[in-house]
């Protein structure tokens, strides 16, 4: 196939609580590096400030240092919530890490996912939606133009607002919003002409929705005169890989169990809403809803298959959700695998089982001219032997 998928994560991040969070931070870190050489193309990170697992308060930061360990691989907020921050703000540390990584940002902005959070900060689920579409509005306006900005809501008030740099990325680096199950982000996406990132559409709703949020972006696109490109719509699933079945199985008995024990009783998110009671359970409900793969790499590109029929025209980019279901070593694993085995086939590189195959085929009829190539070969050097012996 000519298109050329791009293939990530996205990193919440998700880490079991009470364990070191320095080692947490630094392990996520290292993973931006393993990424990074085995050839991925982008890395989300999050924000959160509550409920106990997901230990980045700030995307911003973990960027700034993950692209000194990094080269290629490129580093989005996976998202900044708006609705808790300045978008002057947002919009001026953006563009400050635009230069600091010579353009291998990307932005991300959401409402703000966990009421917990939110709640700190005197700002109700209820509103979270709104100030995202107003910040919206606002940050889009100062990266894109030049012209200064005057905005009041009941949140922020800007008068005369300017970029205090402009951005290094030329054309401007990628800017995307969050999609569960409902219009908002595709809206949103449309309105604004940015990306999509589809975080439940691996989910039975999602999945459904799935050509539905495409519909929405391109009838926002021809209503607001803006133009929405497949390339910067992103999906996330979730993967475990290993070499078989039994071992991805194994591998994920390590932490499964507290990862939707997080979604089921700790954090107040239900459109992620994960059964099972046991890690058989949860693993059967992954497989068999077509949540996600745990298992081989081939069960991996049935799921992308299956995703990219859904979508009615396809995608840019398939993220893998960071989960720590398994330990370390196996989770490096799991990357390397897709890296090896998924990569190819959605990135034009299967030339070379083209050539194994046309090699194979022709093997008998080759193999015959070749042998008797080398009998007449050997045939003339004995000739010629013979008549310097006579």
């Amino acid at each position: 196939m000519g298109h050329r998928m791009r293939f990530g994560i996205f990193l919440a991040p998700f880490h079991k609580p009470g364990i070191n969070p320095t080692m947490a931070l630094e392990q996520d870190l290292e993973l931006i590096s393993w990424l990074d050489r085995c050839g991925y193309d982008e890395a989300w990170c999050g924000e959160h400030h509550s409920a106990g697992s997901e230990i980045s308060a700030s995307p911003e930061l973990f960027i700034a240092v993950a692209s000194q360990r990094s080269r290629t691989i490129k580093l989005g907020t996976g998202v900044v919530s708006v609705s808790y921050h300045n978008p002057l703000w947002v919009a001026e540390r953006i563009v400050q890490l635009d230069h600091l990584t010579r353009g291998r940002v990307m932005l991300g902005l959401g409402p703000g996912s966990l009421p917990s959070d939110g709640i700190m900060v005197g700002i109700s689920q209820n509103d979270t939606r709104r100030l995202l579409e107003e910040g919206l509005g606002v940050i889009m306006k100062l990266l894109t133009t030049e012209e200064p900005v005057t905005f009041k809501n009941d949140r922020w008030d800007l008068r005369e607002a300017r970029l205090h740099l402009r951005p290094y990325s030329n054309p401007l680096f990628d800017i995307a919003v969050p999609a569960v199950a409902s219009p908002t982000g595709p809206k949103l996406a449309g309105m604004h002409g940015i990306g999509l990132l589809s975080i439940g559409a691996t989910t039975a709703a999602g999945f459904d929705a799935l050509a539905l949020h495409w519909d929405v972006m391109e009838e926002q696109a021809r209503h607001y005169k803006t133009t929405v490109d497949r390339n910067k719509w992103r999906l996330v699933g979730l993967v475990h890989c290993a070499e078989t079945m039994d071992q991805a199985y194994r591998d994920v008995e390590y932490g499964m169990a507290q990862w939707f024990d997080y979604f089921q009783a700790v954090a107040a998110f239900p459109q992620m809403a994960v059964p099972g009671n046991n890690v058989k359970e949860m693993i059967s409900f992954v497989n068999d809803s077509g949540f996600g793969a745990i298992g081989t790499p081939d069960m991996v590109n049935a799921q992308i298959d299956r995703l990219w029929k859904q979508s009615n025209g396809g995608f840019g980019a398939y993220l893998m959700l960071a989960h720590n279901w398994a330990n370390w070593d196996a989770t490096r694993r799991s990357y390397e695998l897709i890296a090896r085995h998924v990569f190819p086939r959605w990135q034009g590189q299967m030339a070379t089982q083209g050539s194994a195959d046309r090699a194979r085929a022709s093997r008998p009829e080759l193999a015959a001219i070749h042998s008797k190539a080398v009998e007449a070969a050997t045939q003339k050097f004995q000739a010629e032997v013979a008549a310097r012996h006579h």
